[in-house]
């Protein structure tokens, strides 16, 4: 990016902070405000050109981040997804594949919403990058979460209410029918069957399901395979278990939750009772993440800069999920999600700049 373009860009989130900083109500809790105004930064589309197709965004780098001297295996691919003609990219805020490596990828219609919009936002592909499947069109606000379970059915979340629609989390079928519904559709709030900002879900081998929920209600909330509320833990605060935008979650293959605490800058993580078991601060600041079948943790760092979290850089870092152990870092990209392949490939999706990349392993 050229100084030029830096500056414009710098300036224009400045202006968008000031509009956050003097619309959002004082009585607002401090954190939800900085909350609102990390993701309007970072997801306006206005403050950066958009891309036309899903090359990696340039990013200025922190030049003391630790990341320098970490390890990158991995190969950009580009133009994988075999797309129909005319075919537009929404922001694609969640990627997911299932055991027999077909991804799935959740976008915001060719927009940054699906407010009025006819676009299907749930996508499949096959492992060679045929689009499959297609479904969604009419359901959602603004699509946020995406998990696949043991069963191969989908689960994503949605993050905004409008018109009746929104703040729930569904599971669809593989054939991508409806199954269930938790949440009030159309409704806030921070109840049992409430959510304020849902932002990602994980299903759990014996069918519970864990919710980050997520913008503002800084809680996990747990329930039982048939959607019944079980508990919620969290807070808003800073200490050993306290939340801050948990904006992911994941589980490993021993069954721990793994949490992107966002604005804490860290991965902390939970028995599945709530108990906390420990926090990573070495992955950068979390907005994304996923825990692959062998235990390795992958974390989409798209916040990270010398001034709001200094040593780390917008990315993708890994390593171990067994003791936290930062093994390699995939630079030069902007994304909030990331995802292991059964190939040991990954899959990221972009936000503002729009579009899906695949790396392979070398």
């Amino acid at each position: 990016m050229s100084a030029t373009k830096t500056t414009r860009y710098r300036l224009c989130r400045l202006r968008v902070a000031l509009t956050v900083l003097t619309t959002v109500p004082a009585t607002v809790l401090a954190a939800a405000r900085a909350a609102a105004l990390a993701t309007v930064l970072l997801t306006v589309s206005g403050c950066a050109q958009q891309p036309s197709d899903a090359s990696p965004e340039t990013v200025d780098p922190d030049p003391g981040a630790a990341s320098a001297t970490l390890a990158n295996p991995f190969r950009l691919v580009e133009h994988w997804a075999q797309l129909p003609e005319g075919f537009v990219w929404g922001e694609a805020i969640a990627v997911e594949t299932d055991a027999d490596g077909n991804l799935y990828v959740f976008h915001r219609c060719a927009s940054d919403t699906c407010v009025d919009r006819t676009e299907p936002p749930l996508l499949k592909f096959s492992p060679s990058g045929e689009l499959l499947m297609s479904w969604g069109e009419g359901l959602f606000v603004y699509p946020h979460g995406l998990d696949v379970d043991n069963e191969g059915n989908i689960w994503v979340t949605d993050a905004r209410h409008e018109g009746g629609k929104g703040e729930v989390v569904l599971k669809f079928s593989p054939e991508g029918e409806v199954l269930m519904t938790i949440g009030t559709p159309g409704v806030s709030g921070s109840g049992p069957y409430t959510f304020d900002g849902v932002a990602d879900v994980a299903v759990a081998d014996d069918g519970n399901i864990f919710v980050a929920d997520g913008h503002l209600n800084n809680r996990i909330v747990k329930y039982a395979p048939d959607g019944t509320f079980l508990m919620a833990w969290g807070q808003a605060g800073t200490g050993p278990g306290d939340l801050n935008q948990p904006h992911s979650i994941s589980l490993d293959a021993q069954g721990r939750v793994f949490v992107a605490d966002r604005n804490n800058n860290r991965v902390q993580i939970f028995d599945q009772d709530g108990a906390f078991i420990d926090a990573w601060t070495d992955f950068g600041r979390p907005s994304g993440l996923h825990v692959s079948a062998d235990n390795t943790l992958y974390v989409a760092d798209s916040q990270s800069t010398a001034e709001i979290n200094p040593g780390f850089e917008i990315g993708i870092y890994f390593g171990s999920a067994i003791d936290g152990t930062v093994a390699g870092f995939v630079g030069n990209t902007l994304t909030e999600s990331v995802t292991e392949a059964p190939d040991g490939n990954l899959f990221s999706g972009l936000v503002a700049g729009r579009g899906l990349q695949h790396f392979v392993r070398e």
